[in-house]
């Protein structure tokens, strides 16, 4: 469970504070193996929200809790567990290797831990998502939408009982989107892992159990 205890991001306090919100300032659990849509127009920290909730920033004020206890009093190691373990997650900006091929990006974990996904597997996902041919190029000279899909293969190759995904099909057609949402409902349906996904229009890409408004 995440549980949210009026959290308020101190940069942006005194705007956010002057607007409606079902996120900011409020008192709200997010249960295990919920899909939870969040509509965020520019500019009101949605990208602040998903690090955040990734111990990227602590920059707020009131609590972010993973499993009742408070995301700041993690260790290092702690944090460590939470994102190799139980949080995945695919960033708006990416934060491919520019100079690593394609496999090398989606199999950096394998580094840290042992595989959770067999070569066959990631090899499977990526001709699902079209993107075979670029598994042995520098993720650098790939197009966005292909270091999108990479991004979300990566995201779904480590274990996880939550997803966060930061616009993760803003460089994706309809007909790619429709592959990466399959691949993704499946693997999480799997693992009956929670999604929340930031957006900034309406979409039904899931069938969400809430969609909030940040």
């Amino acid at each position: 469970m995440i549980q949210l205890n009026t959290i308020v991001p101190l940069p942006l306090k005194d705007k956010l504070l002057q607007r409606p919100s079902d996120i900011w300032n409020k008192n709200l659990s997010f249960n295990e193996g919920e899909w939870i849509k969040i509509k965020a127009p520019s500019g009101t920290g949605k990208t602040t929200f998903i690090h955040s909730l990734y111990a990227l920033r602590t920059d707020y004020d009131g609590a972010i809790l993973w499993n009742n206890k408070n995301l700041k009093s993690y260790s290092t190691t702690d944090l460590a567990t939470l994102r190799q373990q139980e949080v995945s997650i695919v960033f708006q900006d990416l934060r491919l290797f520019p100079q690593l091929t394609a496999k090398e990006n989606i199999q950096i974990n394998s580094v840290l831990q042992e595989p959770y996904c067999k070569e066959e597997v990631i090899d499977n996902m990526a001709e699902q998502l079209g993107i075979t041919h670029i598994l042995l190029q520098k993720a650098g000279i790939c197009s966005y939408g292909e270091q999108q899909r990479i991004a979300i293969i990566r995201a779904l190759v480590q274990p996880f009982k939550w997803l966060l995904m930061d616009e993760p099909f803003s460089h994706l057609d309809e007909a790619n989107t429709q592959k990466a949402t399959q691949l993704i409902a499946s693997e999480c349906a799997k693992r009956n892992a929670g999604i929340i996904l930031t957006d900034l229009e309406d979409e039904s890409h899931f069938e969400y159990s809430r969609k909030l408004n940040l």
